[in-house]
C-alpha cells in the first residue's frame, strides 16, 4: 500500500451521549497531503481534497442515503483543511455515487385471490378537552384494486376487526387471503417463518374462511398495493378537506370512494374502470356467513360507590342494583353497554371526550328513591339541578369568604320568585363580571327587569306560616256562583 494513504474508521457524533456513536461505514483510505497543499487547493473547493476520496466511495459499497454517506466524508476531510460546505459535497456525492434502487417484480393476481390491509395515520383532532389520533383504515383488493376506507380514533384491535367487517358486508364478499404488516393486532411474536398469530384475529379470519399472511419485516413492497392506495387517500381525499364529525368524514370518504376511486382507469386496462373490473371479480368472492363477526370490546368493571364506570377517560352510570357487583362492559365505535349476566342493566352513547361524565337520567332518580339526602334533597342539590351555573357561583363564592348556606337560601327564593331561566343567565354575568355576591345578583335581576319594562314580583314572607310554603290551591268549579242567582223558591224549568 502506498505510504502516503492511511485507512481512517469513521465515527459518528453522539447524539445525547458522551461516548461517540460507531457506526458500519466502509473504511476508506484518506490521501494525506501537506497542509500548505490543501490550503492552496481552496480557488476549487471539493476538487483537490474531496474528488479522490469521492473516487474512492464511488467502488465502495452502495448506499442509499447520501446524506448519511457525505456527512462522514465532510468530518474527514474538515480538519485537513477542506473550506467548503457539507451542502456542496453533498452536491458532489449524489453526482458520483448515485442511490442505487431495488428492482422488483409486479404482482399479479387472480380475481378474488387476495386484499392488502394497513393502517395510515393522518394527525390529531381535537373532541372537547381530549386529543384524539385518527386513523384511517385501508382494505384494497389487489386485482380490481377497488379499495375500502374508514376512519376511527384509534388504531386498537376492535377497531382493525371493525375495518375488515364493514369491507367485506360492502364487498358483498371476502378475499382468500389477506396480506398486512406484522403489527400487534394481527401478529403476536415472529421467528422467521414461524409466527404467533393473534388469538382474536384467527377468529376473524375462521369467521371468514381466509387465510392471513404478514408479510416479512422491513419488506413493505410485499403489500405494495395498499401502500399506493393509502398515497392516493393522502393526495386525493385527506388533504384540505373539512369535516364536522368523524360520522360525517367517513360518509365524506364513502362518497368519494364511489365517486372518484372507483372510476379512475383500472391499471391493467385503461379503456375500463376500477369500478367494472371490481363488477367482475365480485362473484369470485368468497360468500358471507349468516351472521357477521362480533367486535365488540370485552372487559369486566365494577362500579365504583358513586355508580360511576370509568371507560376510556370518562365515566358512565349503572343503576343502584349494580353497587359492588362485577359487570361485563362491552364497547363498540358508538356505544357503550353494560350487562349484568346477559341482561343488559345500562346503555349510553360513547364519548371520545376526556372527563366526561355519561349519565341516564332514570338511574338518578332511582338513587333519589332510595338516598333521602342525595342529589336534589338537599337545598344545594336542588339548586344544582335546576341552574348549572350555581356550583361554580358558590365555589367563587366561598373563596370570598361568603357564607354557603345562607347564600344557598336566597338564591333559592330568587329562584322561585323569577325562575330557573332567569337566575342562570344572572348567574353567569355575576362570574363574567367576577362580583359572586348576593347584591350583585340582585342588581342584576333588577337591572334586567328594568330593560324589560317589567315589576319585579313583590316578595312573600311566609316565616309565620311555614306551613302554607307548600300549600297548594286547587281550581273551584264556577258553576256555584251560577247557583247564587237563582231564587230558591223558583222551580227549575224542566226543558232546560
Amino acid at each position: 500500500m502506498n505510504k502516503s494513504l492511511k485507512s481512517v474508521t469513521c465515527f459518528m457524533p453522539s447524539i445525547g451521549k458522551s461516548a461517540p456513536l460507531r457506526r458500519n461505514y466502509t473504511c476508506i483510505p484518506i490521501p494525506c497531503a501537506p497542509r500548505s497543499t490543501l490550503i492552496a487547493s481552496v480557488a476549487i473547493p471539493g476538487c483537490a481534497i474531496a474528488s479522490p476520496i469521492l473516487t474512492l466511495t464511488s467502488c465502495a459499497r452502495p448506499c442509499s442515503n447520501i446524506l448519511a454517506c457525505a456527512l462522514p466524508l465532510f468530518q474527514m476531510i474538515r480538519p485537513r483543511g477542506y473550506p467548503g460546505s457539507i451542502t456542496q459535497l453533498r452536491r458532489v456525492v449524489a453526482e458520483l455515487r448515485p442511490p442505487h434502487g431495488e428492482a422488483f417484480l409486479r404482482l399479479r393476481t387472480f380475481p378474488g385471490e387476495q386484499a392488502q390491509a394497513d393502517w395510515a395515520h393522518f394527525g390529531e383532532v381535537a373532541i372537547g378537552r381530549a386529543r384524539r389520533r385518527l386513523s384511517g383504515f385501508v382494505l384494497t383488493l389487489s386485482y380490481s384494486r377497488a379499495l375500502w376506507l374508514e376512519f376511527f380514533l384509534d388504531q386498537s384491535l376492535e377497531n382493525f376487526l371493525l375495518g375488515h367487517v364493514h369491507a367485506f358486508q360492502d364487498w358483498g364478499g371476502a378475499p382468500r387471503s389477506v396480506e398486512t404488516d406484522n403489527l400487534r393486532s394481527v401478529v403476536l411474536e415472529r421467528r422467521g417463518d414461524a409466527i404467533h398469530f393473534h388469538p382474536r384475529f384467527l377468529e376473524l379470519s375462521a369467521h371468514y374462511h381466509f387465510a392471513t399472511r404478514p408479510c416479512r419485516p422491513a419488506r413493505g413492497n410485499e403489500k405494495g398495493r395498499v401502500e399506493r392506495a393509502i398515497q392516493y387517500v393522502r393526495h386525493s381525499f385527506f388533504a384540505a378537506r373539512p369535516f364536522t364529525t368523524l360520522t360525517d368524514f367517513n360518509r365524506q370518504a364513502l362518497d368519494w370512494r364511489n365517486q372518484v376511486a372507483h372510476q379512475r382507469p383500472w391499471p391493467g386496462d385503461d379503456s375500463r374502470t376500477v369500478a367494472q373490473v371490481f363488477e367482475e371479480e365480485k362473484p369470485r368472492l368468497l360468500p358471507l356467513p349468516a351472521h357477521p363477526f362480533s367486535c365488540d370490546l370485552i372487559r369486566t368493571v365494577r362500579a365504583d360507590k358513586t355508580l360511576w364506570v370509568r371507560f376510556d377517560l370518562n365515566d358512565y352510570s349503572v343503576p343502584p342494583r349494580a353497587l359492588g357487583r362485577a359487570l361485563t362492559l362491552a364497547a363498540s365505535p358508538t356505544r357503550v353497554r353494560l350487562l349484568d349476566g346477559a341482561t343488559e342493566i345500562a346503555s349510553h352513547p360513547r364519548s371520545y371526550d376526556r372527563h366526561e361524565l355519561v349519565e341516564d337520567p332514570t338511574h338518578r332518580q332511582a338513587l333519589l328513591e332510595q338516598k333521602r339526602k342525595a342529589l336534589g334533597s338537599t337545598p344545594s342539590g336542588r339548586l344544582a339541578a335546576l341552574v348549572p351555573e350555581s356550583p361554580a357561583f358558590l365555589q367563587a363564592a366561598f373563596e370570598r369568604g361568603e357564607s354557603i348556606p345562607r347564600l344557598t337560601a336566597q338564591l333559592l327564593r330568587l329562584l322561585d320568585d323569577y325562575g330557573a331561566a332567569e337566575l342562570a343567565a344572572t348567574l353567569r354575568e355575576a362570574l363574567d363580571r367576577h362580583t359572586p355576591r348576593l347584591s350583585s345578583v340582585a342588581f342584576i335581576l333588577a337591572r334586567r327587569h328594568r330593560q324589560r319594562r317589567q315589576r319585579a314580583p313583590l316578595p312573600v314572607n311566609l316565616s309565620r306560616r311555614p306551613d302554607l310554603e307548600n300549600f297548594t290551591v286547587s281550581n273551584p268549579s264556577l258553576e256555584a256562583y251560577d247557583e247564587l242567582t237563582q231564587d230558591p223558591e223558583e222551580e227549575p224549568d224542566p226543558e232546560q
